[in-house]
């Protein structure tokens, strides 16, 4: 059998195509045993799927580029056909500004289950090698070939290898001439260098705190790890982040001058956590003593709460990213359709290109986007 089309990956961005293509005959190829495994993980099993406010300053990557993807799709065009199709998110204040949650991360598998019914799927099911030959795609499979008068790439990037992520996107795309930007993990912690081992010291531990990066800003959880440091606002600066220093104010909502008063200890009058400002302390080689006796050089030493600099050692690599920094370069394919524009009727969607977003629910909404901008007109 010759597939109109063939979609390799069962993702957010393959279901959602997948699910809207009618009237062709459409084949659906993963590596793992059932689909959506990636949106069965996210969101701690809970899918964020969107945001309330979304535009491309939420994204690295081409600004033109995802503007006109997210244009073809919006956020309130996903929130009507998850709400249609009785998956009903909501916002949590309590996480993420802005980011819609679902009740399950079920609900949306469930939902492309019951929409994907008419595709033909081949899970636990390995791509090996495309060639394109006669006008067709001959796509060389673990379990034989299968060929396709058009082909469509979602198959991610390198992140969570174990539900099956792997480079076969890239592969694909460097056999038909594109180029690949240079591959990161991304939404990911930071180690850090031995001046900051005192964050190992309080794994475990959370606080809000604002960071800065670039010309990036992010106010939210702070996580210290064993390995260094993770939580939002670690995830997003590792997007941004390149090789130069990242400032947090652990202290965003305060000036440290007026709550230093008194014959308290130093550790009782910053709203902290003890362990956190003993090991802070420490770090900057300041005993925990009466306000009342702080110098004015210690004043200095302790305003570092407020912009504490730190040069990361590296991250916690693709096992722990959420995401792929880098891809199949956009400047080659077609914004109008994600057609390739170095050979006809092969598509790229969602994370294998260079667009990344930011974390809350941003690299779904654009997975989305692109495989709908896609679905019009292929």
């Amino acid at each position: 059998m010759i597939y109109e089309i063939a979609i390799i990956g069962a993702g957010a961005s393959g279901l959602m195509l997948a699910s809207h293509i009618k009237n062709k005959s459409v084949c659906l190829i993963d590596s793992n045993k059932k689909i959506g495994q990636k949106i069965k993980v996210s969101g701690g099993a809970k899918c964020n799927i969107t945001n309330n406010v979304v535009s491309c300053d939420n994204y690295l990557g081409d600004k033109e580029f995802v503007k006109k993807v997210l244009k073809n799709y919006t956020n309130n065009d996903l929130l009507e056909f998850l709400n249609a199709n009785n998956v009903q998110p909501k916002i949590n204040p309590k996480l993420i500004k802005g980011t819609y949650f679902c009740r399950s991360s079920q609900d949306v598998i469930d939902m492309f289950t019951r929409l994907t019914t008419h595709v033909k799927k081949y899970l636990d099911t390995k791509v090996l090698d495309v060639e394109h030959k006669d006008e067709l795609f001959i796509i060389k499979t673990s379990k034989g070939e299968i060929k396709a008068k058009k082909l469509v790439v979602a198959s991610g990037g390198l992140s969570y290898s174990t539900l099956g992520a792997s480079s076969i996107a890239f592969d694909i795309a460097k056999k038909f001439n594109h180029t690949i930007t240079k591959l990161e993990p991304a939404l990911v912690g930071f180690t850090v260098q031995k001046e900051q081992f005192w964050f190992k010291q309080l794994s475990g531990l959370s606080i809000i705190a604002k960071a800065k990066v670039e010309n990036k800003s992010f106010y939210g959880s702070l996580l210290f790890a064993h390995k260094g440091c993770s939580g939002p606002i670690i995830l997003n600066s590792s997007l941004y982040w390149k090789k130069g220093k990242i400032s947090f104010d652990f202290l965003p909502k305060e000036k440290i001058e007026k709550l230093l008063k008194g014959n308290a200890l130093i550790s009782s009058k910053l709203p902290l956590p003890k362990r956190f400002v003993q090991e802070f302390l420490d770090s900057i080689e300041i005993k925990d003593k009466p306000c009342s006796l702080v110098t004015n050089d210690e004043l200095k030493k302790l305003q570092l709460i407020h912009n504490y600099e730190l040069s990361p050692a590296g991250n916690f690599g693709y096992t722990k990213a959420e995401v792929t920094k880098g891809g199949v370069d956009t400047s080659q394919i077609d914004v109008n359709s994600m057609q390739s524009l170095k050979q006809k009727n092969l598509y790229f969607l969602g994370e294998c290109l260079d667009i990344t977003g930011e974390l809350g629910g941003y690299n779904f909404q654009f997975a989305f986007s692109s495989a709908m901008t896609c679905s019009y007109k292929i």
